[in-house]
């Protein structure tokens, strides 16, 4: 047992019930009733015992008096860790998956149904971070003039999204130096991301300078201009099931803190970030999260990948005694599925 002290089997086999006992219905779990299981075959005078080695472990505690014992969040980790037996995800659902995320889908869209689907498999809060932009490539570019000095830029990404946004020039360009311009990013940087593109116009302007003529430098300065100042991806995420909140404690000062934890984002994307560089399923039990207002819950998160590159996070947030062993195989291959259906062409 990492971290504690080494125990026998038969201690092992009773904390195990105990944690499938609690995680099933909720409530604290008496010694006579892990005596009668007939796993245990011992007394209840026995379990007592058992039960009062674990708790000087601080793998499980009495939330009364007089009650059972329920797992602490370090049993529940050691649970996990140790003695969790993950069970394969099942066929209806992933079909359910696969048919749902539409890889002809924007973006946007593919991160709402995700969360959706996710939430309503598990019965969960689900929280998806959006794909980070500057590892989206770029498939095509085009400039096109305003009135004075402003040059509305178009951006496409993966054929299926697209962004406009203005930019602000020091001169009035013609049509034709514009479709230079666009023609020429298209050209060198089409399919690179968004970084590349900025770090590749700066490098051919540096390079180049001395052959370049003074029309088309100024007019890739524009152009240096316009992907310097695209904004980078709001790091935000898409919640589904905040409903289910509402399940997760009787205490209202604790659901309206869940509920401003997820409106205000910001330590939940904190969160989340640091599921980012990590590969496979990252699990966050009660206050490992190093937030109080998740003290009393679960995070199962996995990143997910585009194109062989970590894009986002998805997960869901629950009690600490969700069904781990079926919460865990739908966030792994729900992750996988995402990042296949993102995939650039």
């Amino acid at each position: 047992m990492k971290g504690f002290d080494k125990v026998d089997d038969r201690t092992e086999r009773i904390f195990k019930l105990l944690v499938e006992s609690y995680i099933s219905n909720g409530r604290p779990v008496a010694s006579k009733a892990l005596a009668g299981q007939p796993s245990v075959a011992v007394s209840a005078a026995t379990v007592r015992n058992i039960m009062a080695r674990l708790e000087s472990q601080g793998l499980v505690r009495s939330p009364h008096t007089s009650a059972g014992k329920v797992p602490t969040s370090q049993g529940l980790r050691f649970f996990v860790d140790s003695l969790l037996t993950v069970e394969p995800l099942h066929e209806t659902e992933q079909r359910t998956l696969e048919g749902e995320l539409n890889a002809d889908l924007p973006p946007s869209e593919l991160i709402e149904t995700v969360s959706q689907l996710l939430s309503r498999i598990t019965e969960l809060t689900c929280v998806v971070t959006l794909p980070r932009r500057h590892q989206s490539a770029l498939r095509h570019v085009e400039f096109v003039n305003l009135d004075g000095d402003r040059v509305l830029v178009i951006l496409v990404f993966n054929d299926r999204e697209v962004q406009n946004r203005v930019i602000h020039t020091d001169r009035k360009y013609e049509d034709a130096d514009l479709v230079r311009a666009a023609n020429f990013i298209n050209q060198e940087f089409g399919g690179l991301s968004l970084m590349e593109v900025r770090a590749g116009l700066i490098a051919s302007m540096q390079r180049d300078k001395d052959r370049m003529d003074s029309l088309l430098q100024a007019v890739l300065d524009v152009a240096a201009r316009a992907f310097a100042a695209a904004p980078a991806q709001s790091k935000g995420f898409v919640v589904a099931g905040e409903s289910n909140l509402l399940d997760l404690s009787e205490d209202t000062e604790t659901v309206r803190g869940l509920f401003e934890a997820f409106s205000r984002k910001g330590s939940v994307l904190h969160l989340l970030d640091r599921c980012l560089n990590t590969e496979g399923i990252q699990l966050f039990i009660g206050e490992e999260s190093g937030y109080n207002v998740l003290d009393e819950l679960a995070l199962v998160s996995s990143a997910y990948s585009v194109n062989g590159q970590v894009a986002g996070v998805l997960g869901v947030v629950g009690p600490t005694r969700m069904a781990y062993q079926r919460v865990i195989p739908v966030v792994d291959v729900t992750a996988h599925l995402l990042g296949e259906a993102l995939k650039h062409p």
